[in-house]
């Protein structure tokens, strides 16, 4: 009998068990399916309807969005417009946005544009996936690679006026080349901005601000546009233009004799933004681009291959099959929160010291 009762005990504990282990089996699952539930939603599969406006440089990006619209469904229809451009209007527009995504352009016009109440905040488990210093820290805004700024040289004009071609920035105040060097209007473009301001951080202000007091004198106009020194100095317009470094320059040097001068002393880089505006008419299909580009690496490899430029490794560093076409020791060392802080008073200061040489 009390064989009986022992072996009834032993049959009990067993079922105990056995339930436990189902149980927890069963919570694990269950944990497993809410991941996979959320990773789902990061991409972005729901279907929507209407049109996402993009504010960007260009169409060249049309690929990407065609996949866009494609896996979640809103046409794109696309605004050109530098960074600088776009601050502007939406400041004197009142923070009502003529587009509902802003896709590229430098981190400082976006800094500014959070600080002044004007983007969207987006949340989604993927941007833990982002390297912290090309991200804001409450989600306002997310870069999707990075600009490094060097030098384009036409050799044929250098040629033709007996000068070498610069290695270095100081190499640009030389008397020497007086006229012959053409830099963007920083306060329009980005990428010019990110020069004047990792300069400064690197000089410090005083020998800074002596830096392009003297590099002035060897620049006749500053243009309009970010991509006008390449194609200028391509053209023949002038010797050395300082520009932004990637692919797209290898097509210049179809067209004429050009070379790309990473200077010795080293890149200034800056962050290009993408974010949500605010008051947009579609914020839904804008915050659903941004989850669903930065959630998949094939869309992030997808525009390095775009942009003929593999710097959103930097960006996301999980992202596997890409490689940096640069030394990343030679970039510059950037304070990046300090480009929107201070955008306004060096951009002031620019304006009083360099006087109106616009192009016309």
């Amino acid at each position: 009998m009390k064989k009986m009762k022992k072996f009834a005990a032993l049959l009990l504990a067993v079922s105990m068990a056995a339930g436990m282990v189902a149980c927890g089996s069963s919570d694990k699952k269950e944990e497993t399916t809410k991941k996979e539930e959320t990773k789902k939603d990061d991409k972005e599969t729901k279907k929507l309807e209407g049109t996402l406006k993009v504010v960007t440089t260009g169409d060249a990006y049309q690929p990407l969005f065609d996949k866009f619209t494609e896996e979640v469904g809103p046409k794109v229809e696309f605004i050109s417009m530098s960074s600088g451009e776009v601050l502007s209007k939406l400041k004197a527009e009142g923070g009502t946005p003529a587009a509902d995504l802003w896709f590229g352009g430098g981190i400082d016009a976006f800094m500014d544009a959070k600080d002044n109440n004007l983007l969207e905040k987006v949340d989604f488990d993927a941007a833990d996936d982002l390297a912290p210093e090309y991200k804001d820290s409450d989600n306002y805004w997310f870069s999707k690679g990075v600009t490094v700024v060097g030098f384009i040289v036409n050799n044929d004009i250098l040629k033709e006026k007996g000068l070498e071609a610069p290695k270095s920035w100081d190499d640009l105040t030389k008397e020497e080349y007086q006229g012959e060097v053409l830099m963007s209007n920083p306060a329009i473009s980005g990428t010019n901005y990110a020069v004047v301001n990792a300069l400064l951080q690197t000089k410090g202000e005083e020998e800074g601000w002596k830096y392009f007091e003297d590099l002035n004198k060897n620049v006749d106009y500053y243009s309009k546009r970010g991509s006008d020194p390449s194609t200028k100095t391509a053209a023949g317009e002038v010797g050395i233009g300082i520009t932004y470094i990637d692919g797209t320059l290898d097509e210049l040097k179809e067209q004429a004799d050009v070379e790309v001068v990473y200077p010795t002393d080293g890149m200034p880089y800056v962050p290009e933004g993408v974010a949500a505006f605010a008051n947009a008419e579609n914020t839904e299909a804008a915050k659903a681009f941004i989850k669903w580009f930065f959630s998949d690496d094939e869309n992030m490899k997808m525009l390095a291959e775009i942009d003929h430029k593999n710097t959103c490794l930097l960006v996301k560093p999980s992202i596997e099959g890409l490689e940096l076409d640069f030394d990343q020791s030679k970039l510059m060392k950037e304070d990046l929160s300090l480009f929107g802080a201070e955008r306004t008073t060096i951009l002031d200061k620019w304006n009083t010291l360099m006087g109106d040489k616009g192009e016309e």
